[in-house]
């Protein structure tokens, strides 16, 4: 009996000193009304489950014990909605029509704020494509329009380099620098080195280059690096959840298709 009770106890204490998540949420899509909503998070080079929970009249909800702060992505069968930060506090999750939004703790506030920023950039460059075709109307001689809209893209590249490059920058030390970092280069068909890798690597904190994600990533992109002129297959990129739509980078396909493509500029903070 005391043996049991004592067991009882330290079970008690050490559920006390474990941190915990409580992620509740509310989505006015009826069209999920009835999912089954899954967290997915990086660990041990495998992306796995972490919680699921269903949709019931527009509300759901995660809680569970925590063993450290990580960022997890909050999916929809094997469709990533939306990255979520798993730390203390009440995480508010909202789904609409709009868009999602994440916020009620002090990460997620953070990422979200970046993530508006990101957006309204992804927004503007989106726009020139409708303005060109509204210039074309207009009559505007073919040269003109190209020389205006590659300078304005030329602005929104450098800005969103600047904005991505200073967010990861500012936040080597906490979950979110790797977080972006990985959510940013997953997208890349293998890992590679752009200007603004190596200038992230080159100002990076010790505990940033040993997270698990940016050292495989950063090795790998290395040898690919050395085998660019060789016969030998890239290398593969290390494990990581689809990256949501807002955080994709945005090569401004419209532009492209058009034959409007901005030069990469990478503004260092």
């Amino acid at each position: 009996m005391i043996r049991n009770l004592y067991a009882s106890v330290i079970v008690v204490l050490l559920a006390s000193c474990a941190s915990s998540y409580n992620v509740t949420g509310s989505t006015s899509v009826t069209a999920l009304d009835g999912s089954k909503l899954y967290l997915k998070a990086l660990k041990q080079g495998e992306i796995r489950n972490i919680d699921s929970c269903d949709v019931v009249h527009g509300e759901f909800h995660f809680a569970g014990l925590l063993d450290s702060v990580r960022i997890a992505n909050l999916f929809m069968d094997d469709e990533s909605i939306l990255p979520v930060v798993l730390e203390e506090g009440e995480v508010q999750v909202k789904i609409g029509p709009a868009g999602p939004s994440v916020g009620g703790t002090p990460l997620n506030d953070s990422l979200y704020h970046f993530i508006d920023k990101h957006n309204q950039l992804i927004n503007q460059m989106n726009e020139l494509g409708h303005r060109q075709n509204q210039m074309i109307l207009d009559g505007i001689d073919e040269q003109t329009i190209d020389a205006e809209l590659n300078a304005e893209a030329a602005r929104i590249t450098a800005e969103e380099d600047q904005l991505v490059t200073s967010f990861v920058v500012a936040n080597f030390d906490n979950v979110l620098g790797p977080g972006v970092f990985m959510m940013i280069t997953s997208q890349y068909r293998y890992p590679i080195l752009t200007p603004q890798i190596e200038y992230i690597m080159s100002k990076a904190t010790k505990s940033f280059k040993e997270d698990s994600y940016v050292k495989q990533y950063y090795q790998a992109a290395q040898e690919n690096e050395q085998r660019m002129n060789g016969l030998s297959e890239p290398v593969g990129a290390p494990a990581a959840p689809a990256a949501p739509a807002a955080l994709a980078p945005q090569p401004a396909d419209t532009l492209a298709s058009q034959g409007t493509v901005p030069p990469t500029n990478v503004v260092k903070p």
